[in-house]
């Protein structure tokens, strides 16, 4: 007589037994915070009546999954300084990092994550997810918290509240570095060419930028002032615009090192002699700002240890230790080198 198999205990009859929703259930099993002590002991409770055993993802206790890390997009040199520290951040915590990006292109759509991302990411049993230079809705984050997914944000593209912990750079400071350097070296007519007008750094950088120039008794000049994208080409068409001007500006900040180097050739296309006619200091201080001619003065930004922290913190996030700060902000520094001189 051939005996029949007993059915497979779900999670969903798990939950029901505990009294909890089949997500805190998943929270439990994975390992996941935002779950009461009493609240996981209930559940493990009805994992052990019912003989439990899940056909895949990770158990608590077990082995990590992947950090998930979402980049905006990965064709410039920030992302791979990010990824490079986020990968050293796993490697010191035995952590495997996955990645996508949401674009293939330099210019990056104005879209958000995605729920639908989120839920796969979620449904893989990944340990959390870091997003960068990307916005984020409140329905993106409500299915984080939802899916027990613990989630960190570097660089983010919008206001975030304190359900959500971020890690960036002093940008606003990195600005009145930027600028005081050039007002230190005589400049009054200072340009500054920023990224698009919802990015929170590129406006904490404009920020810097304005009140180093109020300081030093200078009221910014708006026909100074151009927005557009982190793209050399954003660089390229607010230079061109900027030096067809009856008044030009002598000095050219922007907002990350790319955009320095359109405009730089695009200076260079009008005959304009950096730094002699015209000095430009950039953002980041990526691999190619040492590579410009002349080398360009710029903000360094602490990339590879802002991946670093963000993998460490995502990982104390998930263990249930909160961050000591939901906002982590990391020093600038300014980088001098050939781009800048004082004005004659």
């Amino acid at each position: 007589m051939t005996r029949t198999a007993e059915p497979r205990a779900t999670l969903a009859e798990v939950a029901r037994r505990a009294g909890v929703s089949k997500a805190t259930a998943s929270k439990v099993l994975n390992g996941r915070p935002g779950v009461s002590a009493e609240t996981r002991q209930q559940v493990r409770q009805a994992i052990e009546e019912l003989g439990y055993s899940p056909t895949t993802g990770s158990r608590e206790g077990s082995a990590r999954g992947a950090i998930h890390v979402v980049f905006d997009t990965i064709v410039h040199m920030y992302s791979l300084y990010i990824l490079d520290g986020v990968l050293a951040g796993g490697r010191d915590l035995g952590v495997d990092v996955v990645t996508s990006a949401v674009s293939s292109e330099g210019k990056v759509p104005d879209i958000s994550l995605g729920i639908d991302r989120i839920k796969q990411i979620a449904a893989r049993g990944q340990t959390g997810l870091i997003v960068v230079t990307t916005q984020l809705t409140g329905a993106e984050i409500a299915e984080c918290e939802r899916a027990g997914l613990p989630l960190v944000v570097i660089d983010p593209m919008n206001p975030l509240d304190d359900r959500v912990t971020s890690i960036g750079s002093t940008n606003w400071a990195g600005g009145v570095q930027a600028t005081r350097h050039l007002l230190d070296l005589g400049h009054t007519r200072i340009a500054f060419v920023g990224g698009p007008e919802h990015s929170v750094p590129g406006r904490e950088r404009l920020h810097g930028y304005r009140e180093a120039l109020e300081a030093a008794g200078i009221q910014p000049d708006p026909a100074l002032t151009r927005k557009g994208d982190f793209t050399a080409e954003t660089g390229a068409e607010a230079a061109e615009s900027l030096f067809s001007a009856p008044d030009p500006p002598t000095a050219v900040f922007a907002g990350n090192d790319v955009i320095a180097m359109g405009v730089m050739r695009v200076a260079r296309s009008r005959g304009l002699r950096i730094p002699e006619d015209l000095s430009v200091v950039g953002f980041d201080d990526t691999y190619g700002a040492k590579w410009t001619d002349p080398p360009l003065t710029t903000v360094r930004q602490p990339l590879r240890q802002m991946g670093r922290v963000a993998a460490r913190t995502l990982l104390e996030i998930a263990d249930g230790r909160g961050p000591d700060s939901h906002h982590v902000q990391l020093a600038t520094s300014l980088v001098i080198r050939e781009s800048t001189a004082r004005r004659s």
